[in-house]
């Protein structure tokens, strides 16, 4: 959907919308609602400042301090108290005007609701008070205020508002013009940058065709991403044929929230030149994308919304890296939902996933690194076996992997810590978790000495300066720091020469103000004689009005209560200007302290993210390295070739959910050189329902793309050829809001496959064709595998529960059949989840449906039925005479493709 925060945030409640709880006489403020129809003049001043800042930021919610709350008006107020649950309540806005619509968070709590609404969907300006309210009232004015933070769901950098082990991903889409000749709305060059402010992650890439360009959005699950509105380049395709603005664009996934912006940021010159001023050079050339229009145009606009959005604070960027989708292993989105990597298809949870199998890491950033890889395979031998021999030697070095492992434990996340620091937004608890953390990073240099393998030697060369900053960071800062920033207690004593005289004086002042009450007591010969405080008279000596008449001539009363007076000496008045004052001042000094603190944290970004990067990847490795230990997974082979050798293969999750030692392992050996025909390209495999065909599919597929993730695999042994693709078509999916049926979404993720599948790919289908008449199915199910196994000869698995398509192994060498088997039993089936050659006969359906608990009555007019089928049936009978599934002709009743009576 469109971003909330772009359309939908003013929009104005008719009858029928869902109006939140009100307080008050609701028709008389609700009819304020809409600020247009209002005139600004007769508002209060208040009122009327709040408009205008609300002008500037237009498609946000605007919070705006008030005392102790951030208030919203008007259509705001209405869309805050609905998504939140807040009572509306109203405001006086002029004599002329009556009440507006109201409501408004504590401003303690203002994080907790901000998240709620960003979650929804909503962009959130937070205006804040920027200078003391007393201040402002002695003069009789309005305090001043101004936005000091906007939050989007792409631009969020708080701890609370983030996922720790997945990245927050903002994107920008640029579209180009069809190329001259292209009758296809499909053929449309586009360009993609995207980044994660939080970690500084910036990339850029770009495409011929909208289908690559939604691969890519699926695989990284934007927040949020940016159009620009208005040009050309979206004209006509950003929306669908009679929809107004602010609807789903036409082509990309549904599922994204999309946000309008201004289109001249994306104009190559302007995006150009932003992106050269934001990183001091003279040319694209060294990000790679000099002459790439379109990423350059993508990357300018995302960097002038990242400024726009963070208005004072300089989020430090890692550099543009322009990259191409060829580069990786290629996952569309059906297969990354088939094989469930990261997370599940019955109800999209992390629980069940590959990832959830596999993530043993011991840091944040090594469980994003983890998933980034699971997402992103390589498609290098040298890239594959550099994470190969690195899990090898941990493998064979328990006692490195173990002390590795435990000191990542203690490691934070420094990689946003440091894009915090940098960012200037970083609190005192962020800089001692950085520091500790930058503190052990030559321990782990250390213990990475004693390995050779390549992502080893990375975490060994830290470099000594990150030592000392956090060192010096730990020097700096108490172990215990409070979460305010500006209200003292955070710098240790000896850092700084003047905050530790101002702390001498204020607490000989305190020690003096402890000593009072025992010394008047003594003076005065009053034995219940007290020292107290109160905001609003400060320091006070209370006497009991019994004994009033003993306070001495130095006393000056102050206030009067119903049994005792309190009084002030110039000397205690003295003492307490001078205690207050020189708390706030020394609040400010160590704030002082503390920011350019802050600020020399902020110059090692760069070089803290580039040891980020080695010590998350080592992480990703030894929890890799855990799994293959504890899971008994080997180092697959990984060759030129196209064949596929595995030896006892296993499901990872599968594995995982049941007992030890209950998983059937099973072997593949498939994909033949072409010269060759060693090993078969294309397998159909037969068998029953529930006997573990689908699981079979999936685990050929997940051992195949962990062997390119780097990853030890879960067999005894493998040997695996490099795809570029790998494809699945399992299991039954309506797609109700287009319109398009199971069989018709089954038909389209095949054509997906067969335009795009090379002889170097891995496809894996299930069912193909079961969703149609049963002759037309089975006639779609042998073209699509002969095709498979003769023009794209891509390595294949064809789960089917059509029998006939096992004579395809009659009539092409590159065919082979296998089977799931089963034993019989007189009154039942067992399945044995073992795959061998040959193929089936029987699919066993009626059993299932008997397992499943149909009624008795139904099972046994089902066999009845089966057995007429199977003795009136031509089909197999057709195929091994040679009679191809080609359209039937009046009158011919013989061809395999007629539609036979259901007895005939």
């Amino acid at each position: 959907m469109f971003s909330v925060a772009a359309f939908a945030i003013d929009r104005p409640m008719d009858a029928s919308s869902d109006l939140p709880r009100t307080s008050g006489n609701a028709p008389e403020f609700m009819a304020n609602a809409d600020p247009a129809s209002l005139d600004r003049a007769q508002l209060t001043p208040m009122l009327q400042h709040y408009l205008q800042v609300k002008e500037q930021h237009p498609n946000a919610l605007l919070l705006y301090r008030v005392g102790d709350f951030f208030e919203c008006f008007f259509l705001d107020a209405v869309t805050v108290a609905r998504e939140l649950e807040l009572v509306l309540t109203s405001k006086e806005g002029g004599k002329a005007i009556g009440r507006v619509p109201m409501t408004g968070v504590p401003h303690h709590a203002l994080q907790r609701y901000s998240t709620q609404l960003v979650e929804k969907g909503y962009a959130i300006a937070v205006c804040d008070q920027i200078e003391d309210a007393a201040k402002a009232a002695a003069e009789k004015r309005m305090v001043e205020r101004q936005v000091t933070k906007l939050l989007t769901p792409g631009t969020l950098t708080d701890d609370s508002m983030l996922s720790a082990r997945r990245n927050n991903f903002l994107a920008a889409i640029v579209l180009g013009a069809s190329g001259p000749g292209s009758d296809r709305s499909s053929d449309r060059p586009w360009g993609l940058a995207y980044a994660d402010i939080s970690t500084g992650e910036f990339c850029t890439t770009t495409g011929k065709e909208l289908a690559e360009l939604t691969l890519e959005l699926m695989r990284l699950q934007p927040a949020e991403t940016l159009v620009p509105a208005r040009t050309p380049d979206v004209a006509g395709l950003l929306l669908r044929p009679g929809e107004a603005a602010g609807k789903i664009p036409q082509g990309l996934p549904e599922e994204l929230g999309y946000t309008l912006r201004s289109p001249g940021p994306f104009e190559l010159g302007e995006a150009k030149q932003r992106l050269l001023e934001q990183y001091r050079i003279k040319s694209l050339e060294g990000m790679g994308c000099e002459h790439l229009p379109l990423c350059a145009r993508a990357a300018g606009g995302l960097l002038d919304y990242i400024q726009d959005t963070q208005k004072s604070f300089q989020v430090p960027l890692q550099n543009l890296r322009t990259y191409a989708i060829a580069d990786f292993l290629i996952l569309d989105h059906q297969t990354r939902r088939n094989l469930e990597i990261v997370q599940t298809t019955r109800d999209g949870t992390y629980h069940g996933s590959l990832l959830w199998a596999l993530d043993r890491t011991c840091t944040a950033m090594g469980g994003r690194t983890l998933r980034r890889w699971l997402l992103q395979p390589l498609l290098t031998e040298r890239g594959i076996e550099a994470r190969q021999t690195t899990i090898q030697e941990l493998v064979e070095n328990a006692t490195l992997r173990q002390d590795l492992r435990q000191l990542l434990r203690h490691i934070y996340d420094i990689e946003r810590l440091s894009g915090r620091a940098g960012a200037g937004t970083a609190g005192a608890r962020d800089l001692v978790a950085l520091g500790e953390s930058l503190a052990r990073l030559d321990d782990l240099a250390e213990l990475a000495a004693y390995g050779s393998s390549p992502y080893l030697q990375a975490v060994q060369s830290v470099p000594p300066e990150l030592d000392r900053l956090g060192k010096k960071v730990l020097a700096h800062l108490v172990e215990s720091p409070p979460i305010s920033v500006t209200e003292g207690g955070l710098i240790r004593e000896g850092v700084n020469a003047d905050l530790d005289q101002r702390r001498r004086e204020l607490e000989a002042d305190r020690q003096w103000l402890a000593r009072l009450e025992t010394t008047e007591r003594d003076r005065t010969g009053i034995a219940k004689l007290k020292v107290g405080y109160t905001k609003a008279f400060g320091y006070y000596i209370s006497v009991p009005r019994s004994k009033a008449a003993l306070a001495p001539d130095d006393y000056t009363r102050k206030q009067t209560l119903a049994n005792e007076e309190r009084y002030i000496t110039p000397e205690l008045k003295e003492r307490e200007t001078r205690i207050l004052t020189a708390r706030d001042d020394l609040n400010q000094l160590e704030y002082e302290v503390f920011a350019a603190l802050r600020a020399e944290v902020g110059t090692y970004v760069t070089l803290i993210r580039t040891s980020a990067r080695a010590v998350s990847a080592l992480d990703a490795l030894a929890g890799l390295a855990d799994v293959a230990v504890y899971q008994g997974y080997c180092c697959p082979e990984v060759v030129a070739g196209r064949h596929i050798a595995i030896a006892e293969g296993r499901h990872p999750v599968v594995e995982q959910t049941l007992p030890s030692g209950f998983f059937v392992p099973n072997s593949t050996e498939m994909g033949a050189d072409i010269e060759a025909n060693v090993r078969p390209d294309l397998v159909v495999l037969t068998g029953p329902n529930a006997s573990g065909k689908s699981c079979y599919l999936r685990q050929v597929g997940l051992i195949q793309l962990l062997a390119q993730v780097g990853s030890f695999v879960p067999a005894r042994s493998a040997e695996l050829g490099i795809c570029d693709r790998i494809f699945t078509r399992v299991g039954a999916v309506d797609d109700l809001a287009t319109g398009q049926s199971t069989f018709m979404v089954e038909m389209n993720e095949t054509a997906n496959i067969l335009n795009h599948a090379t002889s170097r790919s891995l496809v894996l289908l299930d069912e193909i064709g079961r969703g149609t008449a049963t002759f037309d199915g089975l006639s779609i199910a042998w073209s699509v595998a002969e095709y498979l196994a003769t023009e794209i000869r891509a390595r294949t698995i064809f789960a089917t529960h059509y029998h006939e398509l096992n004579e395809l192994a009659s009539i092409l060498t590159n065919v082979s059949n296998f089977q799931v088997v089963v034993k019989e039993l007189p009154d039942r089936i067992v399945f044995l989840h073992q795959v061998r050659p040959g193929g089936a006969d029987r699919s066993y359906g009626i059993e299932a449906g008997r397992l499943a608990g149909l009624p008795p009555s139904v099972i046994a007019r089902a066999r009845q039925v089966m057995a007429q089928i199977e003795k009136h049936s031509k089909i197999a009978l057709g195929l091994r005479k040679g009679i191809q599934p080609v359209a039937p002709t009046a009158g011919d009743r013989e061809t395999a493709s007629s539609q036979l009576d259901i007895f005939e």
